[in-house]
């Protein structure tokens, strides 16, 4: 087996955290962000000399940028990113803030976006490398509730489908992860949560909350197998672009893009009436 340095971002606990254990049991070096100063040594005591911690905010385009390179200087190359660092807001979209909205790109979408640009350009240069980065089964299908949140990952999902056509000629892999629902606080005191304030919602919301804070510790998606797919695919000789995780993902994705061929199939007489007459010389050429 290849041995390999990882850098993870959010490893304090969920996804981030399995994903390094998993990284780590199997032989590799990994590289670990977090927040708080008491998760440091928390971390590195999981494997002593190839857990390293580096506290960092992933919303400060700077450090990102200083972090990255103090790694790549003192560890070694980043031959794998899984940029997973960001959280969950749920609230109505007409109750939410835009202060909320703002506060959910920055960390989910920014945040991903800055680990990559200061990953890339070393693992251009060496023509090797692979970039995950951790999206969601709602950034494929949206969901009552999680509007801010469904944004945010589809915004990942379409940077990492974008950045994979541009490296794939560079030796550079990407991976969007989509995870379903996993058994970690995700939804429970991980999540930011709008008040209520619009009663016109109550009747389609309120149920949506309640049973999204009974089902926290009781997902169906095991962490730690996740891990090991995430593993299997960074083994792989031709990984996915998406790799969906859970089988309520498969189901949910599933039925959701149905939905959107359906919509396509149905109005694609009026789609194809917008083009000039001489379109399809056009499209040919």
């Amino acid at each position: 087996m290849t041995t390999r340095t990882f850098l993870i971002t959010g490893v304090s606990g969920g996804l981030g955290r399995a994903f390094a254990r998993g990284a780590l049991a199997a032989g590799h070096t990994v590289v670990g962000t977090v927040r708080k100063d008491d998760d440091l040594r928390k971390f590195e005591a999981l494997a002593p000399g190839r857990a390293h911690a580096r506290q960092l905010d992933v919303t400060d385009d700077a450090a990102v940028l200083a972090v990255v390179g103090e790694v790549e200087r003192t560890v070694g190359p980043i031959d794998v990113l899984i940029a997973n660092a960001g959280y969950g807001h749920e609230g109505v979209f007409e109750e939410s803030s835009m202060a909320e909205l703002r506060a959910q790109f920055d960390a989910n979408v920014f945040g991903v976006a800055a680990t990559v640009h200061a990953v890339l350009p070393g693992m251009r240069e060496r023509r090797s490398g692979h970039v995950l980065a951790v999206s969601s089964m709602g950034g494929l299908m949206g969901v009552p509730g999680l509007s801010y949140y469904c944004a945010s990952k589809y915004a990942v999902v379409g940077l990492l489908e974008s950045l994979a056509k541009e490296v794939a000629g560079l030796g550079v892999r990407v991976t969007v992860v989509e995870p379903g629902s996993f058994r970690t606080d995700w939804a429970g005191g991980s999540m930011v949560r709008s008040e209520r304030s619009i009663a016109d919602y109550d009747e389609l919301f309120d149920p949506i909350r309640a049973a999204r804070r009974a089902a926290s510790g009781h997902q169906l998606g095991d962490p730690a197998k996740a891990a090991q797919a995430v593993l299997e695919v960074v083994d792989a000789e031709k990984p996915p672009v998406h790799l969906l995780l859970g089988s309520d993902a498969l189901r949910l994705v599933g039925n959701s893009r149905a939905a959107v061929d359906a919509d396509i199939a149905a109005w694609e007489e009026l789609s194809r009436s917008t083009d000039f007459p001489d379109g399809h010389r056009i499209a040919a050429n």
